[in-house]
């Protein structure tokens, strides 16, 4: 389960991205989360995935 804060969830986001998976969209797949609520709230805090860097900056 994902954090609701969207500042926490950006934390576990990126950690998880940078230890366990290749790519954002293979996160969300294999946690079954919805990668646009996921995009939208990281957006409000004007961070946005870099397929380049596997993190959202």
């Amino acid at each position: 389960m994902l954090p609701e804060d969207p500042v926490m969830l950006l934390s576990v986001i990126n950690l998880k991205l940078r230890d366990f998976y290749p790519s954002f969209e293979a996160l969300c797949e294999d946690l079954d989360v919805d990668a646009d609520e996921i995009t939208k709230k990281l957006a409000a805090l004007d961070y946005h995935y870099d397929a380049a860097q596997n993190r959202f900056l």
